[in-house]
This record gives structure tokens, sequence and C-alpha cells, in this order.
């Protein structure tokens, strides 16, 4: 019988499987693939097994089935909304109409503040999107379209559906919105010049490979544009175009290269042989609302951000031996320095 390592093809995976009860990954569904090297592969490993979530959820729950009882959502995040778009709102009629010359102030806060408010507000989207802030979904969108307004563009109802397609399809070509295309890969290559500017523009590729799918506007994205409209007019009466811009500086270095920005690499990107998904255990976690849990929240996706460091301590036996982060600063500098770290670091 060959090893699972030398098992490429559909049908050498199944002549595996063909005895087995389980999965060999059994239990923490780790790969037996080794990572995609830039200089040595040209693309991202390619591994004929499932993503490992689905799995290992059944597994940790035959063992803590307690865990079904953290299901359900979290209040606590509509009020967490509120103020932060609140802050942010106010910040752009500050520099919009009171400290009219403080120029690079204002860009500084964009940065600071501002990116911080408006990653933040990405993460509220993550909640909704899975209808972890309130009891129904038709309430979840609306925490979404009130968190979308200080973005100025119409986010968060697409954000949801392609988020929910990650989930579905992770690791997908094609499929999955979360890989980098392919001409991101040949693009930026290695070079760490180039992978630093990629960083700075991630936000603008993130929304453009949701463009590139081409799929038609749902009725909700639909509404969600005519929402923006009417909260930008608004916006743009209340703070003025100066206002506005800053709103726009805040979202687009936010989304960039910024510590509240950096789950984007941190989550998915592969830093060891045979992992897919990393957490991360940081002091960023208590602003960001526990982001960084990520193999909690994809094994558990119906659990708030307030219960995840609870899975983790209850199946802790299930998490412990995974590799995890710290410092966000540091994935990013790995990221950017690294000569075995590339946007073809995927599986």
């Amino acid at each position: 019988t060959m090893a699972p390592s030398e098992a490429h093809t559909t049908a050498e995976v199944q002549a595996v499987h063909k005895d087995e009860r389980y999965d060999m990954r059994f239990p923490s569904y780790l790969g037996f693939w080794k990572r995609s090297v830039p200089g040595l592969d040209e693309a991202p490993r390619f591994d004929m097994y499932d993503e490992p979530h689905l799995k290992r959820r059944k597994q940790i729950l035959a063992d803590h089935p307690e865990i079904e009882d953290m299901y359900g959502y979290d209040t606590n995040t509509v009020w967490i909304t509120v103020a932060t778009v609140a802050a942010q709102v106010g910040l752009a009629y500050l520099f919009g109409r009171v400290l009219t010359e403080w120029h690079w102030t204002m860009v500084f806060v964009a940065y600071a503040i501002g990116g911080s408010f408006s990653t933040q507000i990405g993460i509220i989207f993550h909640e909704f999107t899975h209808n972890l802030c309130a009891a129904t979904s038709l309430q979840n969108r609306w925490v979404g379209n009130l968190g979308n307004i200080p973005l100025l563009v119409p986010l968060a109802q697409s954000f949801r559906r392609y988020h929910l397609e990650h989930h579905t399809y992770q690791g997908v070509y094609g499929y999955d919105p979360d890989l980098p295309l392919e001409w991101e890969i040949r693009l930026i290559g290695n070079d760490p010049i180039k992978k630093f500017f990629w960083l700075v523009i991630y936000g603008v590729m993130y929304i453009g490979r949701g463009l590139a799918q081409q799929k038609q506007l749902t009725r909700w994205e639909l509404y969600n544009w005519a929402w923006t409209i009417v909260c930008d007019v608004a916006l743009y009466y209340v703070c003025g175009l100066r206002g506005m811009l800053y709103l726009l500086l805040s979202v687009f270095l936010g989304f960039g290269l910024h510590p509240g920005a950096a789950h984007f690499i941190q989550e998915h990107y592969t830093f060891r042989d045979g992992q897919e998904t990393y957490s991360y255990y940081g002091s960023g976690n208590y602003f960001w609302l526990n982001i960084g849990y990520h193999n909690e929240h994809h094994d558990f996706p119906l659990v708030p951000w307030t219960k995840l460091p609870e899975v983790k301590r209850v199946a802790a036996e299930y998490y412990d031996h995974l590799a995890f982060h710290t410092s966000w600063c540091a994935v990013l500098y790995m990221f950017i320095t690294s000569s075995v770290l590339a946007p073809q670091s995927r599986v």
C-alpha cells in the first residue's frame, strides 16, 4: 500500500482509503503535503484531501458535545458596531469641519485609529455573516449595513456572500475567493518590494477576486448599494468632502499594511507543512473581536467571537499542538522578507 504522502491522483487517494474507516489524517486532520516554496514550486500546493475542519468538528463534538451549547449569537456585537460607526463618523466630522488644516495629523489618525476602526468593522461583517450578532438573518444583515456606513463602499452583503463560499469551498481554486489569482502569483512572485506593495493594496485585491468571478449581484447586494449611496450623500452633507477623504483613507490604509489586516495572511498562508489554517493568540484579539482564533472559528462557525477562547480551552488537545502566531506585525514582516513565503504559499 502506498503511503498517504505519495498519493496524488484521485484514484490513488481512493486506493489509500478503500479499507480505512476514517480519514488517514485522523484525529488532527493535518495534511501530508509539503508547502509550496517560491523558486522551487510555481503554484500553490495541490492536495487531493478535503479541507480539515468539517471532519475535525465532528470528532471534537464526539469528545466535547458541550461545545454545541456555545452556539448562538452575542448582541454585544451590535453595541460595538454602533460605537465604532459613531466614533468613525465623529472623526470624519472633526477633520472635515473643524480641524481642516491638520493634514498630516489626519493621515496619521486615518491609519492608526480610522484604519483600526475600519478593520474592526470588517470583523463585524464576519460575525453578521454567520448570524452571530442577532437572532434572525434579517437583523444580522442590518447590523452589516449599519457597519458599512463609514466604509463608503457597499461591502457588507458581498462580503457575506463570498465569505460563506470561502467556508464551503476552502482552498478550491475558482470557488474560494480568498485564494490569490494566478496573475497575482505570477506578478508578485517572491520579490520583497512587490510583496510589500501587494500588502498595501491587499484590500483592493480582495475585492477584485470577488469581481473576477463575474457573478450577478444578489438582491441584498443591490440593497447594500442603495443604502450606501444614501448614507454617502448624508455623510457628504454632514462631514464634507474632506471628511469623506478621511473615511476613504481609513479604509485604504486599514485594509492594507496594517496590523488589523494581518489576519488575512495569518489565516491560511502556509507557514508549516501540512497545516492549512492558523490561529493568532495575541493581544490584538481584545480589540479585533478574537478574529485570531481562526482554527476554532472554522471548526465551529456557529460560535460567536466571545466564546472562541472557551472552545480552545475545552478542546485543548485538538488545538495546542497546532502551529500558531503571537504577533501580527511579525506575520507581515515574515511574509515580506522570507524567501519561503509568497502569494503562492497556499494549498
